[in-house]
């Protein structure tokens, strides 16, 4: 192996590739490391003032509860998606295939996949916003009950 392929593979200083990717988020510890080191490193002759340390807490509180609710808004969202798609079972509904294509079928199931709901329609699995129109099923006497 050349001394190329021995960096390539160890990467660089011996660590492993993924070691050295730098992170994409910051979090709590994060900017408590960096509030400690601020305050050791500092001038003593001119001290950073108390009031600017709330300010840069305060801060990052609010946009850790920024993220929680934005998580939380999320997470609704994908509920409220699929009680929609559960109050379809058992209705006729019409879903768009594609620009000149539609089908028009009972709605069997409801799968969740990737996070988010589709419809079963005729065997196939179609996103809600795919749907045009819901009907309700018309009642057949004659049908046998599964």
């Amino acid at each position: 192996m050349s001394k190329i392929d021995a960096v390539t593979t160890a990467g660089y200083g011996g660590y492993p590739s993924a070691l050295r990717e730098p992170k994409q988020t910051l979090g709590q510890e994060d900017f408590l490391q960096l509030l400690v080191a601020q305050m050791t490193t500092q001038d003593p002759m001119a001290p950073s003032k108390d009031t600017d340390v709330f300010a840069q807490m305060a801060t990052f509180s609010s946009l850790e509860q920024s993220k929680i609710m934005q998580s939380d808004i999320s997470r609704l969202r994908m509920d409220q998606q699929v009680l929609q798609a559960n109050s379809l079972l058992g209705r006729t509904v019409e879903v768009r295939i594609d620009e000149s294509t539609q089908t028009r079928g009972l709605v069997t199931s409801v799968h969740v996949e990737a996070g988010t709901p589709k419809v079963e329609v005729n065997g196939k699995h179609y996103d809600l916003s795919q749907v045009l129109t819901i009907s309700p099923t018309p009642f057949n006497p004659n049908a046998n009950p599964e």
